[in-house]
Parts: structure tokens; sequence; C-alpha cells
């Protein structure tokens, strides 16, 4: 059976049916972690106080996965060419390979070492298979990358980018919160440069995104997991370099620059403050923004939402930069909430208000 779809049709329905399986299965998935004592217990880096199971990435997974399968089987990737039906599925397995080591490291504590080799590796063969930066868009003439530098420059974007959300994942719902306003923004972005397999992708993502969030949001009833974070990082970024393409292997990095400045930011910042005291960039401290914020005074939920309304305002903001309908109709909508949380976080700060 197919369905006719517009793309715009097509990226409604699949954020839709993402979001819905979500919703559906992370309770059963917690549900089981609880029955095979697969917690993530408390200790004092962490924010939370009593064990919580951490697999609910396989919920984001199946739900991602199994909204793209349907809709694919309904004739939602019909109007696409045959490259870009191929990029959707080299996402796709790229995914689930970063998933599976991140599942891993939840279920065996990987050292940093094994991890990162294996993200090398996944990120390579994703290069080889087409998802990879080959132009970078200067602003008098694109930079043509020899493979070599391609290689690489598309390896550092998909492991930074993976890690980043992985750095972000340390409050109830940031993770899943960032990813999914990060996800819409490349839709609306890919959407904008006719790019509708990204669109599609973005859209799977986003939903899974919100479905997860129904069961995630303080307080949390079960965590992604370094599986879910992963999976959500190493999306991102192949979604980013897929969709603001002018071709197989050309893309433009500034559009999901701004939209992921904000976990780049702090991963780059986290990695210097490390380096500056002569330990590892994997030694786990309490340095990134979200435990700066909660020490100012912050409650939890509000901290949260602080960063959702950062991350939705670089998102417009993006829009902006690639002439999207609405633009700044967005970017003011994003400027009046984060003008408002950050008034009023000040205020509940000086009068000492939790």
């Amino acid at each position: 059976m197919t369905l006719a779809y517009s793309p715009n049709a097509a990226a409604l329905l699949t954020f839709a049916v993402a979001a819905l399986l979500t919703a559906l299965v992370v309770p059963l998935v917690r549900r089981l972690g609880l029955a095979y004592g697969l917690i993530d217990t408390p200790d004092p880096r962490k924010q939370h106080t009593t064990p919580m199971v951490r697999l609910g990435g396989i919920g984001i997974v199946l739900g991602f996965s199994l909204a793209l399968v349907l809709i694919w089987r309904f004739g939602g990737f019909a109007e696409l060419p045959p490259s870009k039906d191929q990029l959707i599925w080299t996402t796709l397995a790229g995914s689930l390979c970063f998933f599976v080591i991140g599942l891993a490291d939840d279920l065996f504590a990987l050292p940093p070492l094994p991890r990162l080799a294996g993200q090398l590796l996944v990120a390579m063969a994703v290069w080889s298979q087409g998802v990879q930066i080959g132009t970078i868009e200067l602003p008098f003439m694109p930079l043509e990358l020899p493979p070599l530098l391609s290689l690489l420059a598309t390896v550092i974007w998909l492991v930074g980018i993976t890690n980043a959300i992985n750095w972000l994942d340390g409050l109830d719902g940031l993770a899943a919160g960032v990813s999914g306003i990060a996800a819409v923004g490349l839709l609306s972005v890919s959407f904008s440069l006719h790019q509708p397999a990204a669109g599609l992708l973005a859209a799977a993502l986003a939903g899974s995104c919100l479905g997860f969030l129904r069961h995630n949001f303080n307080p949390a009833r079960i965590f992604m997991g370094d599986g879910g974070s992963y999976f959500l990082g190493f999306a991102l970024a192949a979604i980013s370099i897929v969709g603001p393409a002018k071709g197989l292997t050309s893309v433009s990095l500034l559009l999901p620059l701004v939209i992921l400045s904000l976990p780049l930011a702090d991963m780059s910042a986290v990695i210097l403050g490390r380096l500056s005291q002569g330990r590892s960039p994997f030694y786990p401290d309490r340095r990134h923004l979200h435990h700066r914020l909660l020490r100012s005074g912050l409650s939890h939920r509000r901290t949260v939402v602080l960063i959702y309304a950062f991350t939705q305002w670089l998102a417009a903001l993006a829009l902006v930069l690639v002439n999207a309908e609405l633009r700044f109709v967005w970017l003011g909508l994003a400027t009046a909430i984060l003008i408002g949380l950050v008034v009023t976080s000040r205020q509940r700060l000086n009068d000492g208000s939790p």
C-alpha cells in the first residue's frame, strides 16, 4: 500500500508516529529495566537520589527507527532521489551503531578510549557511504576539501557533536529537550533549503525526543543513558550534514553550528578547564553549564527551561540566516521568551526564592 504525501505532510506524520511510538515503548523498557536490575545508582556527581533505569534510549531508537520504516513502507520516501534515500538509511545505520556503543557503556562501563575508538570507526564508515563534509562554504568562495581533509572534518563533526550531547545529559529532560529543539530547527532549515530527506530524519528525531520527554522531564522516571545520548548526538550531527547540503558532498556548517553552538561551547569550555588543571578531558566533574546554573541558585526545572529557551533562540537565529518563512516572528518570540526567563530567574535569585 502506498500513500501520496507532500514532503511537509510526510514530515508531520513522521513526527507524530515517532512521538507516539516512543511514548508507548519507554514505559515497557522501564519495567524491564527494573525487573532485571539495570539501574543507575546515585553518586555525589549526579543529581538523582534514587536508583533509575538508564535504558530509555532503547525507546528513542525504536520510536525513531519504526517511524522511518513505516513512513517508507507507505510511500513517504517516494519523491526522494535514490541518493537521498540512501543517506537516510546510512544515517539510521550509523545512529544505531553509536547507540550500541553507548548501550555497551551503560551495561559494562567501558573505558573512554575504546568508546572513542568505536565512534571513530563508525564515523569513518558513514563517511565512506556519502555522509560527508566535502565543501566548507566561506563568505566569498567555497573551499573544496580533498578526501583526507573531508574525512577528518566529517569525523570530528560527527564524534564532537555526539559527545557534546552526551555530556549535556546531566539533568532530567535536558539532553532530550535540547536535542528535540535542535531537531525542529534542523527540520525547518532543511525544508527551507528543499532537503526533504533530512527533513524526514529531523522530524523523526524531534518526535522521538518529545515522546521520551513525557517520561524524562523532571522528575524523571527513566534516563536515556549513554546509548540514548550517543544516538541523539550522532543523528543530529549526521542530519546537519545531510540537510543543509547543496549536494552529496557539500555542506555549509554555519547553520548547524548556530543551532548546536550551546552544547559545543559547553563541551569546549569543560575540556579546556580540565586540561588547564592537568586532568584528562574525560575526567568527570561538575563544570558543565547546567552545574553552574544550579550552583547559582536556580532550581532544576528552571535551569533546564532556561537552556531550552537559549537553544530555541539559537535555532530561530539560524532560521533568520537561511531566510526561512516567518523567520523574524520566530526570532522575536524566542528572544522574548529568553529575556523573560532570564529576568524572572534573576528576580528569584535576588529574592532568594527557589
